[in-house]
């Protein structure tokens, strides 16, 4: 079986549930007291899409402006982006808008961008119109989802998703940034993964969770999930 690593980065403002939404898909949990992120937080997790596994490093970043100037370390060669708002909060919907612009500037290699509208559990209370949000997402070239951290309700989609996406990306010869290797020797890299279909459908998802603060950590979480 052939391997694709992918670094995914989570940005967002404060408060939008980035590290839920993450924590709720890797390690399969949620927790209405989530602190904030301090820096950023490291993350992976493994797909199987047919023939192919695809290994995720996920970088959720801090969303206080006190560490904005922090970002461009985590973002720094990422090959995806999942970018973050809370659907009852108007102005996350624009601060996104902004991370956006800084992702556009800085990282020159090819990215699989997802807008993502976190909270529709709490839809009564929507301001940011599904339709807005899914017109802009086609505007900068991404896909648009919702999610619920709290139901566990469209994350799947999201990671999903993006693991196709970066498997079509990787055979695109003029988008080299992506590692593929041969699962059974790392070492030994491939340039093309080949052909074939990708159906959502057949996926088996394999979770590790290493939760580490990067900054100013204090210490390093290991937790092993089925």
């Amino acid at each position: 079986m052939r391997t694709i690593e992918g670094k995914i980065v989570v940005l967002g403002a404060q408060g939008v549930g980035k590290t839920s939404l993450v924590v709720r898909y890797v390690g399969k949990m949620f927790s209405r007291h989530m602190s904030p992120t301090i820096g950023a937080s490291f993350f992976t997790c493994k797909l199987n899409v047919e023939d192919m596994r695809v290994k995720l490093q996920v970088w959720d970043t801090a969303g206080q402006e006190r560490f904005r100037s922090m970002a461009p370390m985590y973002y720094r060669n990422a090959n995806a982006a999942l970018i973050v708002f809370d659907i009852t909060q108007y102005y996350t919907f624009e601060a996104m808008k902004v991370w956006v612009k800084e992702l556009q500037r800085n990282v020159v290699e090819c990215l699989v961008l997802s807008v993502v509208g976190n909270k529709t559990d709490l839809e009564s209370q929507r301001q940011v119109p599904t339709e807005e949000a899914v017109q802009y997402a086609a505007s900068i070239g991404g896909s648009y989802f919702e999610s619920s951290a709290l139901h566990d309700e469209g994350i799947e989609d999201v990671f999903l998703s993006t693991a196709i996406r970066l498997i079509r990306l990787s055979r695109d010869s003029v988008c080299p940034g992506l590692r593929i290797y041969d699962s059974s020797d790392p070492a030994s890299p491939i340039s093309n993964v080949g052909k074939g279909s990708l159906s959502e459908g057949s996926v088996q998802n394999q979770y590790s969770l290493q939760g580490t603060s990067v900054v100013h950590a204090e210490a390093e979480r290991t937790r092993m999930c089925c």
